[in-house]
Order: structure tokens, then sequence, then C-alpha cells
């Protein structure tokens, strides 16, 4: 069911971001984060929070947002939730570099169809 309220959501997925950003900003490589285990943790629950707001944005993510791999970040809540066991560090690390881009997006779209600025 799409969110009656987007801009929560965009911010929800911003907010993620910042923290993934905050929880690996002192780690070197993937190795290294793979090592830490609650650091490990809180990360994939940031993706978690990531793919659900992207979920609830449903149509909405692509109007405000065009142009992002919207499908993709949806999906990459799946794995987190149901193949946890298997999950491997190095595609979170890896996948830390496609966050910028949406965090820009997010932004943007909040100031330019909420009028928000963060």
């Amino acid at each position: 069911m799409p969110s009656s309220n987007p801009g929560l959501r965009l911010r929800d997925i911003v907010a993620a971001i910042d923290e993934i950003h905050e929880y690996t900003a002192d780690i070197a490589d993937a190795a290294t984060f793979g090592r830490q285990r609650q650091t490990k943790r809180a990360v994939e629950r940031c993706f978690q929070i990531i793919s659900e707001a992207a979920i609830k944005l449903a149509d909405d993510a692509e109007r405000l947002c065009p142009g992002l791999p919207w499908a993709d970040i949806r999906g990459i809540g799946n794995p987190l939730r149901h193949e946890y066991d298997r999950v491997i560090p190095e595609r979170l690390w890896m996948a830390r570099d496609d966050l910028p881009a949406l965090r820009t997006a997010c932004i943007e779209a909040l100031r330019t169809h909420f009028g928000e600025d963060l």
C-alpha cells in the first residue's frame, strides 16, 4: 500500500543513508566491515529501512526521483529479511557506493516537491 506521506518516506531514506555513512566512515574496506558484526547489523537494518521506504513510495518513487533503479532499491530488503544467513558483507559494502546518488535525488525531491531543505 502506497504511503500517504511520500515526503516522510524520502526523509526516512536520507536518514538511513546518513546513518550508514556515519557507521562506516572510519572503516577502510569490506573485509574490516565484515568483521565488525554490530556495524554490519546496523547497516543491514538501514538498508532494510531504505528498501521498505522505497516500497511504501510505490509509484511516487519514479515520479519524485526518476531514473533511479527503484526495483533494485526495493529488492535489497528481501535477502536481508529472508536470506539473512547468506548476506555477503562485501555486497553491502559495495552498495554504499550507490547511496550518494539516491540521497541527492531524495533531497532534490524534498526541495522541489515539498519545499523542504535538509
